[in-house]
């Protein structure tokens, strides 16, 4: 940071940090002028963001998705004959059993955690424009695009063969709807709880020392469900 507000720029700031560690390495130093060679910023900032999406996907989303079908789908064969009357547009309908009734939400919450979880995160390293410009004018007998395969490839990551400047970006779409669907998945599932709630399907358990109401000691309310249909909206937001 300290280099940055001398240089207004984020990565050749990263660049200039790394020559100062290579200071007292003389094997390193001869070759410092390779520290940056023939990248754009998004060569360096594009496998970045890749690689920490591919940790937030692999140790935490996918997992807490795993997490929810996990419950859900204990509940649904828990539950597989307890009936239940079903309704359609708000009215009485056929029977059903509840844990039919999870399995519809597990379902759909399966088809988007596979999606999610397939999304492939891609990454470029072929300089300013996309076509190795500098790498080709300095060594152009080198095989630039097997190169940055083999680079990106080796990082975990997916490569992309045609680019301008930038990555487009275009995965992260996917992989933010895909997620999205999940959540709206989730949303619904706390919509119709609330419902079933307020038909007396359900009974909340009451907690000793919570109160519902300042006025009604009587009420429970289902306060979990609304927050978490308002944090999945929230979410969902912020991705888009």
């Amino acid at each position: 940071k300290q280099i940055e507000r001398t240089t207004n720029h984020d990565v050749k700031a990263v660049e200039y940090f790394i020559r100062e560690k290579f200071v007292d390495h003389p094997e390193l130093v001869a070759v410092n002028e390779f520290i940056h060679f023939g990248c754009t910023s998004e060569d360096i900032n594009n496998l970045a963001y890749a690689l920490m999406l591919a940790e937030a996907r692999s140790e935490i989303i996918a997992p807490k998705m795993k997490a929810v079908l996990t419950a859900l789908i204990t509940l649904a064969k828990q539950y597989a004959d307890i009936p239940m009357l079903s309704r359609t547009h708000g009215q009485p309908a056929s029977p059903t059993t509840l844990g039919k009734e999870i399995a519809n939400v597990v379902y759909r919450l399966q088809r988007q955690h596979e999606q999610a979880t397939k999304v492939a995160l891609m990454g470029k390293f072929n300089g300013a424009v996309g076509n190795y410009n500098a790498q080709y004018a300095a060594y152009p007998k080198l095989d630039w695009a097997n190169i940055a395969q083999q680079f990106v490839t080796q990082l975990g990551l997916e490569w992309n063969p045609y680019t301008t400047q930038i990555e487009p970006h275009d995965y992260m779409a996917e992989l933010f709807d895909a997620i999205a669907r999940f959540n709206t998945v989730l949303i619904d599932y706390c919509r119709d709880t609330w419902s079933y709630i307020s038909l007396g399907y359900f009974k909340q358990k009451t907690i000793e020392g919570e109160i519902g109401s300042s006025t009604m000691p009587h009420k429970v309310n289902p306060i979990d469900f609304e927050n978490a249909e308002g944090n999945l909206g929230i979410a969902n937001a912020l991705f888009q």
